[in-house]
């Protein structure tokens, strides 16, 4: 369904430029939604019961070795919640990260349908790398939101559990370091 014929340069120029758009523009449109967005699992978060609260990426794609060296996407934001804030486990700071894990898992799925429109400018051929790329570039990113948002989640529902049995929490960041 190539429309546009392009030299090969101008191709993968295109190319580049089109994937950085993407990339940014739903990065600022999510980034602009209003948290109450991502306040709860709704069903695009909600965790499956094969997933085993996470541990399911664990046990088969051994999360925790390669997850450390995916990129920090809040880092080109002003507002943008990185993994390096959540230096302490209070209720606040572990409820921030649960919400912002639902901002980056919600642009990283709306980024992998685009690769669709690289067919109108490249070769069939082409068009399925860029679907491979969508697919390598995102997935790792929702994998690993889907790992850490469940230990996360049950750290701070223990918190709360806790706290509504008029037990105190500790605020330190040893438990957040363990689960990141």
């Amino acid at each position: 369904m190539r429309l546009w014929h392009l030299p090969a340069i101008w191709t993968v120029l295109l190319d580049f430029l089109a994937w950085l758009l993407i990339h940014v523009s739903l990065s600022i449109i999510t980034q602009s939604l209003p948290n109450r967005f991502f306040i709860r699992d709704g069903a695009l978060y909600r965790g499956r019961f094969w997933a085993q609260n996470g541990q399911f990426w664990q046990k088969h794609l051994r999360v925790r070795r390669w997850k450390r060296f995916l990129p920090d996407g809040a880092a080109i934001f002003k507002n943008g919640y990185r993994k390096k804030n959540l230096n302490n486990s209070s209720k606040e700071n572990l409820s921030a990260f649960i919400r912002e894990s639902r901002r980056a898992e919600l642009t990283h799925w709306l980024c992998m349908p685009f690769a669709l429109l690289f067919f109108f400018w490249n070769p069939p051929v082409a068009g399925g790398i860029m679907i491979l790329y969508a697919i390598l570039a995102n997935l790792p990113c929702v994998i690993t939101q889907r790992f850490n948002r469940p230990r996360f989640q049950q750290t701070l529902q223990h918190m709360l559990s806790r706290e509504a049995n008029g037990q105190t929490t500790e605020k330190s960041g040893s438990a957040a370091g363990q689960l990141l």
